[in-house]
């Protein structure tokens, strides 16, 4: 898994001081942010991945230093995942911006359910 150690602190660090639910998920060759069970951001080498939503894509794209995600040869589906080099999030106020963006569009998502744990059979007699 190659990604940027400095950014994903930098990340972890940000989304610790907002008090949000997160987990580290290491996903498409990076490491993603899952924030209330959804993914919300991640970093895959020294890029910021975000996920902006499909009806803001066209606005985070506009922006300098982003364009569409790309993975495995092909765009992103479902649209609205955004991959920003390191000149886009280079200080903290920009950094906060693209994740706040994110974090907007997760907070529109409906919760995510729990997986059903599966129990274990026991064993069939007392050993």
């Amino acid at each position: 898994m190659a990604y940027d150690q400095a950014t994903a602190a930098r990340v972890r660090a940000f989304l610790a001081g907002r008090g949000e639910e997160c987990a580290e998920v290491p996903l498409m060759g990076g490491l993603s942010f899952m924030v209330h069970g959804h993914m919300c951001c991640g970093v895959r080498r020294d890029s910021l991945m975000v996920r902006v939503g499909p009806e803001a894509e066209a606005a985070a794209l506009a922006e300098p230093f982003a364009e569409p995600m790309v993975f495995a040869g092909g765009r992103m589906r479902p649209k609205g995942y955004v991959v920003i080099a390191p000149e886009g999030y280079r200080g903290d106020a920009a950094l906060a911006a693209w994740l706040d963006r994110g974090l907007a569009f997760v907070a529109t998502l409906p919760p995510k359910k729990k997986p059903a744990r599966k129990r274990r059979p026991g064993p069939s007699h007392p050993i």
